[in-house]
């Protein structure tokens, strides 16, 4: 029997798989396209509706664009980092120590009633940054968990044992 307890796969740590899972890749996608959508917008149609903006909206504009692209470069950075721990490139705890460079509480937004003034598209990708930015906290606090010890063999064996040994006789 103690042959048996000992020859027993280790647990595996759900905060391990989660990487791995369908749930991360979906994330890293819509975090990746969402970065590319990002710097498509601010690079074109962005770049001229805030020339089109009054003079202290558009103040709000480059501190919210500043602040957007800043938000999604440290979720790009965390998810890259992830990925990697999925692609085997580094463990979970690699992962773990490089994560304390990556800032996932970046500024939130301006007040609701500055958002308002600016073009539609940007809000719409400042409120789709927030929601990514609250997948990834989530995730990050799932897989970060610090890992409970786990104790030498079964607990309960000694009780089975003397339950099993009294009806063997």
């Amino acid at each position: 029997m103690t042959d048996r307890l000992q020859s027993e796969p280790a647990l595996v740590q759900f905060s391990e798989r989660l990487t791995n899972s369908a749930a991360f890749s979906a994330l890293f996608r819509e975090g990746m396209d969402l970065v590319e959508e990002t710097a498509a917008y601010l690079d074109g149609v962005g770049r001229t509706e805030a020339k089109a903006l009054d003079r202290s909206v558009s103040l709000t504009y480059a501190t919210e664009s500043m602040r957007l692209t800043t938000r999604l470069m440290q979720l790009a950075s965390w998810l890259l980092l992830h990925r990697a721990v999925k692609e085997g490139e580094m463990t979970l705890s690699q992962a773990n120590r490089e994560k304390t460079k990556v800032k996932l509480s970046a500024a939130d937004p301006s007040s609701e009633e500055m958002l308002t003034k600016l073009p539609e598209q940007l809000q719409n990708l400042i409120a789709r940054s927030m929601a990514l930015q609250s997948k990834v906290r989530r995730l990050d606090t799932n897989i970060h968990v610090a890992a409970e010890p786990v104790p030498v063999g079964n607990p309960l064996m000694p009780q089975l044992n003397r339950l099993r040994a009294a009806f063997e006789r």
